[in-house]
């Protein structure tokens, strides 16, 4: 199981319960929520996108209203073997 690394005050509403089903995928090994920012058009929905590969990772970005989050995640998966790990998260 891997490790969520919570460390701000402030979550998008809903990301951590899918963070926390996320971290139980056995090729996950860190997964750290990061910074938070207004952007433009609007998700009604929780929603996370593979963006761009990091050291050992892939970074994500986590949208819900007009709010984005970044989410950093250590694993040794591909972008869409992540990105299948992330849909059954999201529709349980």
């Amino acid at each position: 199981m891997g490790r969520l690394v919570i460390t701000h005050s402030t979550y998008l509403e809903g990301l951590i319960p899918c963070l926390k089903k996320l971290s139980r995928v056995p090729e996950i090994d860190t997964i750290t929520p990061a910074v938070i920012s207004r952007v433009k058009g609007r998700a009604p929905e929780l929603r996370l996108k593979v963006s761009i590969p990091i050291r050992g990772g892939w970074k994500l970005v986590a949208r819900r209203g007009s709010s984005a989050q970044e989410v950093f995640v250590v694993t040794g998966l591909s972008a869409l073997e992540l990105e299948e790990q992330i849909q059954s998260v999201l529709t349980r």
